[in-house]
């Protein structure tokens, strides 16, 4: 019997639930952790083997929980610690696992961290954050017009870095005549890594977690946290806001992940890595035995095809092949060393049916072929709450039903240089907005979709769609995409080569079609997608042609015994198993 260096996250299948917006359970609007624990019997139905948990920190939610107030403190909306600890258990009793986001780049304006920095006296917390003088106008290119200041004071910030909301990276306090630094949200203030103080605080609350039973974290865009000395202006006209290229991937963020892994981390943790900008060299560096200890990370690569050099609040045609070639770069950098992550949505980006697939003709079949890829490439699948139902963008009508501030933001600053039209704005927001994977878990085709109760209203608006996509439909349908997915997650379980097996792309050439072989040792499986709304001939790769074969998974009915040329239908997927 062949034997592996086995790794839990490895073979994990991970679910991400974003609480706000799961399902309530006292008739407030908003997902709570008891919703949360009424629902694990459906995860555990569904199979999956890890639960990464969003933000449920004490926080005055300017971003949804990523402005974090307190670390060791639940959000009364959300419920108790006592309730955490009962989720915690209810998930452990079904060998399901518990990871929390960490939010360690910025805190909210609210964290008395910050509080007690703003009195400029008080000097050792001053250097928990980016406080700074302003500069003369006359000095730089900037113009005081664009910042928010006193009319007595005639100064602009230390650099010229952007946020990624919209807008400078700084914000004047009257209080103490100096500026701060956020690369999000004006009350998310950046904390200074630099100051020991900050890594010892960051640290201890991180064993504090772990000594409470989680499993692990993932790390909220962790590549952000160093700062290089003497915050100087942009040097990369190209970068995805200005100022990144010096932020992004920092002069010391590998000194402060390893010396994090070496002082809290152990090895059956789970650690992933949001990061903002990476190259697939860059990410070597910070997973794996030689690089800083992160079990894998996240990248984006493949989910800026469809943006121009404009970034995040534009838009271009992308194409089946540029996903193909972008997707296996990473396949095959990460082959040897590192680990990816495989994911086409989350809580920061539209519905993948509706991004990547066909949400109007061909929903099922889309959503079907896009969790065969996700499920049978290597790396650690990502389920988004929701994508397992094939839910959809949402039909905003206007900016007044958005919720999401780093849509408004962004619009705003993008209406004002000019870059949007009006008549474009909405199509865009439709299109893009993060508010599309914040809108409530559909449940049943009850008035608010079994996410709360009839009287109550939810925080965010409910598909209109949840009379045919729910929850319930699903589990009830045989055929439907919910089963699809159990069907992937255990045959993930069964099949090592899933997990552990050797990617070799095919056929790399063709338009629409993504045709490749997981092998390991004597098991070999060819994965063939069609990503067209079209029917698509397939004439296999000579050295298969003919080759016997069982059909191990389909989202079409279809009688196979070899590989041979074929006609594949609209977002036909077919995994075959090779005798």
């Amino acid at each position: 019997m062949t034997t592996f260096d086995r790794t839990w996250w490895k073979e994990a299948v991970v679910y991400q639930v974003y609480p706000r917006s799961f399902n309530d359970s006292d008739g407030d609007g908003l997902g709570d952790i008891p919703g949360i624990i009424e629902k694990v019997d459906y995860l555990d139905d569904l199979g999956v083997d890890c639960l990464w948990l969003n933000p449920v920190y004490d926080s005055p939610g300017v971003d949804n929980g990523y402005d974090i107030a307190d670390y060791r403190s639940i959000l009364d909306e959300f419920g108790t610690m006592d309730d955490w600890e009962t989720l915690r258990d209810e998930l452990h009793k079904r060998d399901i696992k518990l990871i929390m986001d960490l939010v360690v780049n910025h805190t909210s304006d609210e964290h008395t961290w910050f509080l007690n920095s703003q009195s400029s006296g008080d000097s050792d917390f001053r250097e928990y954050y980016w406080w700074r003088e302003g500069r003369d106008p006359e000095e730089t290119d900037l113009d005081p017009e664009d910042y928010d200041t006193p009319d007595d004071v005639n100064e602009v910030p230390p650099n010229d870095w952007q946020s990624f909301f919209g807008g400078p990276a700084w914000s004047y306090d009257e209080d103490s005549g100096e500026w701060y630094l956020h690369i999000f949200d004006e009350r998310m203030p950046d904390l200074n890594w630099e100051t020991e103080a900050v890594r010892d605080e960051v640290f201890e609350m991180m064993e504090w977690w772990f000594d409470k039973g989680i499993d692990g974290f993932r790390m909220d865009v962790i590549n952000l946290i160093s700062k290089p000395d003497g915050l100087p202006n942009s040097d990369d006209p190209e970068a995805i806001v200005r100022g990144a290229g010096q932020f992004v991937n920092g002069p010391r963020v590998h000194d402060y992940l390893e010396e994090l892994h070496d002082r809290v981390l152990d090895e059956e943790a789970m650690t992933v890595g949001e990061m903002a900008e990476l190259s697939v060299e860059e990410a070597r560096q910070y997973t794996g035995r030689d690089g800083d200890g992160m079990s894998m990370v996240f990248t984006f690569d493949h989910m800026r095809l469809d943006m121009t050099d404009a970034g995040r609040w534009s838009y271009r045609e992308w194409s089946p092949q540029e996903l193909k070639e972008t997707m296996t770069h990473w396949q095959e950098g990460l082959a040897d060393e590192g680990w990816n992550s495989l994911f086409l949505n989350n809580h920061d980006e539209p519905r993948q049916v509706s991004r990547f697939g066909d949400d109007e003709y061909y929903r099922r079949e889309s959503a079907k072929m896009l969790a065969t890829l996700l499920h049978t490439l290597r790396g650690t699948p990502y389920i988004y709450q929701g994508e397992e139902l094939g839910m959809t963008n949402y039909p905003f009508d206007s900016l007044e039903e958005v919720r999401d501030v780093d849509t408004i933001k962004n619009v705003r600053a993008a209406r004002k240089s000019g870059r949007i039209d009006d008549a474009d704005v909405m199509d865009l927001v439709r299109y893009r907005t993060r508010d599309n994977a914040r809108t409530p878990m559909q449940w049943n085709d009850s008035t608010h979709a079994g996410f709360t109760e009839s009287e109550a209203t939810p925080w965010m608006p409910v598909n209109p769609n949840k009379d045919d996509i729910n929850a319930k439909d699903a589990r009830d349908d045989p055929e439907s995409i919910w089963h699809y997915y159990r069907d992937l997650i255990s045959l993930r379980k069964e099949r090592d080569v899933l997990v552990y097996g050797d990617y070799d792309l095919r056929l790399e050439d063709h338009e629409n079609l993504w045709v490749y072989t997981r092998t390991l040792e004597e098991d070999s499986l060819l994965v063939v997608l069609n990503f067209a709304g079209e029917e698509t001939r397939f004439d296999p790769p000579s050295d298969l042609r003919g080759e016997a074969a069982d059909l191990l998974i389909s989202n079409y009915e279809s009688d196979i015994v070899s590989v041979e040329t074929t006609v594949l239908r609209p977002w036909e997927a077919r995994v075959y198993d090779l005798h």
